[in-house]
């Protein structure tokens, strides 16, 4: 265990990952400490916690009363709080189903099944968006969903010095998409209300604005041409025809 003083002298950590501390499975130090914990009960409780109530209100004393232990019998398995969250990002990464390397699947169909699944991860557990831009994330689980990322860009056909910026495309559009939706879907859920009537009612304040109506009124085109009779049907209708859009032109500039 490391004493509070200890890690206030150490210098700032790059990744948990790179501390030799972090290992796929338990640490074994179960008997070492009466608490009966080990690090994967821990990490559990900790994606449990941030999914139930989030990122801003999580703390090792909150997350040592839903263990019924001390704060510092959590310390006996992690140095810091970044280091419990590094590993809780991981962990919901390893809920990724990842295709077969060997399947012989055409890349098209491998990438709309990766996308869906990032995106679907972003919207179950909305704390880990922010997570991703903080940490390196290079856990196991994480460097896996990333490895088969570049199989499936490098069977695209595109040039070499062009198969970053498709993976950037890509995954940066879910990225983002991923994010706007989990982030509504809980604002919704805070409210009490379905997502439904929680845009019905956000549509309903914007068209009584004065200043927000012209908006609305040029964009009426678009949103009936858009369709969908539901939140997450405007969504889905979005989401697909924007990955096609990409796929469409990852095809282009391959044949170039």
């Amino acid at each position: 265990m490391v004493r509070a003083a200890d890690r206030a002298e150490r210098p700032a950590r790059t990744s948990v990952w790179l501390e030799g501390k972090a290992p796929r499975a338990a640490s074994g130090r179960r008997s070492e400490h009466p608490s009966g914990l080990d690090r994967d009960r821990i990490t559990e409780a900790t994606v449990r916690l941030l999914d139930a109530e989030g990122l801003a209100k999580f703390s090792m004393r909150r997350l040592a009363a839903e263990l019924n232990v001390t704060a510092m019998s959590v310390y006996w398995y992690v140095d810091t709080k970044d280091d419990l969250l590094e590993l809780a990002l991981d962990h919901v990464f390893g809920e990724l189903r990842l295709p077969d390397p060997d399947a012989p699947d055409d890349w098209r169909d491998e990438l709309r099944a990766l996308t869906r699944a990032y995106r679907s991860l972003l919207v179950r557990h909305p704390w880990t968006s922010p997570l991703a831009g903080t940490f390196l994330n290079i856990g196991p689980h994480s460097l896996d969903f990333s490895m088969t990322v570049q199989r499936v860009i490098r069977r695209t056909g595109v040039p070499a010095q062009g198969q970053t910026g498709a993976l950037s495309a890509v995954f940066q559009f879910v990225y983002g998409f991923g994010t706007i939706e989990g982030h509504f879907a809980r604002r919704a859920a805070a409210a009490g209300m379905t997502q439904d009537a929680y845009y019905s009612e956000a549509m309903s304040t914007i068209k009584s604005t004065p200043d927000l109506a012209p908006l609305v009124q040029q964009s009426a085109d678009l949103m009936a041409a858009r369709g969908g009779d539901t939140v997450e049907e405007m969504r889905e209708r979005d989401f697909t025809f924007a990955l096609e859009l990409l796929i469409k032109g990852i095809e282009a500039m391959a044949e170039r």
